[in-house]
């Protein structure tokens, strides 16, 4: 591309240069001419008065040499007599003497001017003004090659200028195009500086934006696949405690081994999936905004933006769905329950009788119970006990879990997804992005049972659904216990 803008610039200004070089070159020849020529017929003139006064040849030697130190000047007297120059042709001289008008004539050498003068008595003299070929184009030479070294100039600052201009755009796309192949070999972190033309400027900021949405695309879609992968624990969990029921059977320790298996795959995929792409988008909105994913114990996850939507990102928060909360949980728990008597845990559910919209699909809040409850399952000990708590405030509703096993040590590292040493660290995460979806918060704090305490604060929905089912109870609550 340099080369071909620098042969572009050499091709215009070259034309362009010759275009006017030409015509002022044969300019300044016929400029020099004329002047040489004028100044010549005013010696001639000069010397007419000093004929008209005197014949006498000392005289007009010491003026022909005062106006004319080059021997140009002459004169040819009346009779005969040549004084300084004599370049002229007789047939010239006759033809001035009889005409008696000037001449001017090109002759082999040079240029001839010859001027009569009438004297007394009719007498004729004839001035004469030689001017040599190298005289009439004296000083033509010098101003041709000042303008042709002018053009070079031109010229070669034109290439330089374009060869500039070229290696400027020539750099900018080298950039965007080592860039692309970055992102290309898989190097998601590759990106452009802007900068060259406004085009290229323009195509390196796009190029960015692109390489941006990529990687929130890649994202959501690791997102998507852990998240589906952790929701396939809770049947795996049911399924595992239904083997435990058929005893020590070959059957049962078949089933017991492909849930292991399917339980081990599923791990596999859920940290293959969040190991390249750690954070998603709605994990960079809220470093963004509260400066690490996680913080001390008893500190408020909240979302300042909004956030992605839980299941439903991109959606407007209008088009959101609406679920009941206290429904949603009430079935989730029924489920949960059935597991916790097999394994001897006493679970406490209490749900409210108000209603307990929010913008949640009942699957995503579904999705939210399992994956707080499941963590229950597996990361305390058989009969710990646990209870289920639905609220509703003015602007919330409160979903409270407690337990009574040894709680979380290092609440940061809980919320922070991936990085804890004996788990996913998915199951909060879902909770705590269904929290950020609702503009709601995340608190853990130290149960009153001796355990962990996680109230989960999920935003009010702006429209409240008529309820599936009339709730009355004095106390305003629904309690189902379980103690086994």
């Amino acid at each position: 591309m340099r080369r071909s803008l620098a042969g572009v610039a050499l091709a215009v200004t070259l034309m362009v240069a010759l275009s006017f070089l030409l015509p002022l070159g044969v300019l300044v020849r016929t400029e020099a001419r004329g002047q040489h020529i004028a100044a010549a017929e005013q010696r001639a003139a000069a010397l007419a008065p000093v004929l008209a006064l005197t014949t006498d040849t000392d005289q007009l030697t010491a003026a022909i040499s005062s106006l004319d130190p080059d021997d140009g000047l002459g004169v040819r007297l009346p009779d005969g007599q040549q004084l300084g120059s004599d370049h002229s042709p007789a047939q010239l001289l006759a033809r001035a003497a009889a005409q008696r008008e000037s001449l001017t004539e090109d002759i082999p050498g040079g240029w001839l001017y010859l001027q009569p003068v009438v004297l007394p008595q009719g007498r004729v003299a004839v001035i004469e003004e030689y001017l040599p070929a190298g005289q009439l184009t004296d000083g033509v030479a010098t101003s041709w090659g000042v303008m042709t070294l002018l053009t070079v100039c031109l010229v070669l600052g034109s290439m330089f200028v374009a060869d500039r201009l070229g290696a400027q755009v020539v750099r900018s796309s080298r950039r965007l195009s080592r860039a692309a192949h970055q992102i290309g070999s898989g190097d998601l972190d590759s990106r452009v500086d802007p900068s060259g033309p406004p085009e290229l400027q323009r195509v390196g900021a796009a190029f960015n934006a692109m390489a941006d949405r990529v990687v929130e695309l890649l994202a959501v879609e690791r997102e998507l696949v852990a998240d589906l992968s952790h929701r396939l624990r809770t049947p795996l969990t049911a399924l595992h405690l239904a083997a435990e029921r058929m005893g020590p059977t070959p059957d049962a320790q078949r089933v017991t081994a492909a849930i292991d298996q399917l339980e081990s795959e599923l791990q596999a995929i859920i940290a293959a999936a969040r190991t390249p792409l750690a954070t998603g988008p709605m994990g960079r909105a809220l470093q963004a905004s509260e400066g690490r994913p996680g913080e001390a114990s008893g500190r408020t996850k909240e979302a300042q933006g909004g956030g992605s939507r839980l299941g439903s990102a991109g959606r407007d928060r209008d088009e959101a769905p609406v679920c009941e909360a206290a429904d949603v949980v009430e079935r989730r728990a029924g489920f949960w329950a059935t597991l916790a008597e097999h394994q001897g845990r006493p679970c406490e559910v209490r749900v409210s009788s108000e209603p307990t919209p929010v913008n949640l699909s009942a699957d995503d809040l579904g999705a939210v119970v399992d994956a707080l409850v499941g963590n229950v399952f597996r990361h305390t000990p058989a009969g710990t006990a646990f209870t289920v708590d639905v609220t509703r405030t003015a602007l919330a509703v409160q979903l409270t879990l407690e337990d009574a096993g040894p709680g979380i040590a290092d609440p940061e590292s809980a919320l922070a997804r991936g990085s804890s040493d004996s788990s996913t660290g998915l199951g909060l995460d879902i909770a705590l992005r269904a929290a950020i979806a609702t503009r709601g918060n995340l608190r853990i704090t130290r149960a009153d049972l001796g355990g962990a305490r996680i109230t989960l604060t999920l935003g009010l929905a702006s429209a409240t659904p008529p309820r599936g089912r009339a709730r009355a109870l004095a106390s305003g609550r629904l309690s189902r216990r379980a103690a086994r």
